[in-house]
């Protein structure tokens, strides 16, 4: 497909460099090889595959958007590591607080501005994600998304871990159409609750697109830990089958 809106390099998990208005902002950073993480109510979060990049390989990055820094799959040993080396880690309030250094905290609706190299104004809001079913926040945590706008650049959402289309739909009236959506993928689910999903699957996806109005859907957190329950043939399924095949973007 032609690409619709910044380059997105997505690079395993939930990492991915997304080169916006001049700057390069990198997604929850995970760079760890296969293992285990031991959960604090039980039981362990597997990672099956390697990242596909070397931390050190990536060049400077302007910040970081974390959704949120409680999940070893999200923010594992080397991406806290990496956090030191970056001017600013945008993340939920109380990962701020947790992390401290240069990470700020947003509520939802709360907006960041930062400036591109030219100097034009880029505005990094914070929106809702829910990583899990109705309820699920005393457990999972508090977790957000983003929205990139700027002055003749298109709107790129990036969703982190929700699995919420009424979520979606809440963001969509305040930002469609949106030129590219970064979607966390994967079907993830926990024993927690019931085995209800965590994250979008691939028909929630296809939908999310649709009421974004997307115009490119780049997945990620689809694959590299064993929490994960569809891969990338379900989503090309999927988005064929919706006849947006042309939409998805497997970069």
């Amino acid at each position: 497909m032609t690409a619709v809106g910044p380059a997105v390099q997505v690079f395993g998990g939930p990492t991915a460099l997304i080169e916006y208005g001049g700057l390069r902002l990198l997604t929850d950073p995970t760079f760890d090889g296969p293992g285990e993480y031991p959960l604090p109510r039980g039981g362990a979060l597997v990672k099956t595959r390697p990242g596909t990049v070397d931390p050190a390989g990536l060049g400077p990055i302007d910040a970081v958007l974390l959704s949120h820094d409680e999940h070893p799959d999200n923010l594992d040993h080397s991406g806290r590591k990496f956090l030191a080396d970056v001017p600013l880690t945008l993340t939920t309030r109380g990962g701020a607080e947790r992390l401290g250094g240069t990470a700020k905290g947003l509520a939802p609706w709360q907006s960041a501005e930062l400036t591109g190299p030219a100097g034009e104004p880029i505005t990094v809001t914070a929106v809702p994600a829910q990583h899990g079913p109705d309820g699920c926040e005393p457990v999972i945590g508090e977790v957000i998304g983003f929205v990139l706008t700027g002055p003749g650049l298109p709107v790129v959402y990036v969703s982190g871990d929700n699995a919420s289309l009424d979520v979606v739909e809440r963001i969509a009236r305040r930002h469609a159409p949106v030129d590219t959506a970064v979607l966390f993928a994967g079907a993830a689910r926990s024993g927690i609750f019931d085995n209800a999903l965590l994250t979008l699957d691939s028909a929630r996806a296809v939908e999310a697109a649709r009421l974004l109005r997307a115009r490119r859907v780049v997945p990620v957190h689809f694959d590299s830990w064993a929490h994960f329950t569809e891969g990338r043939e379900p989503l090309v399924a999927a988005f064929a089958a919706a006849g947006l095949a042309d939409v998805l973007d497997l970069t």
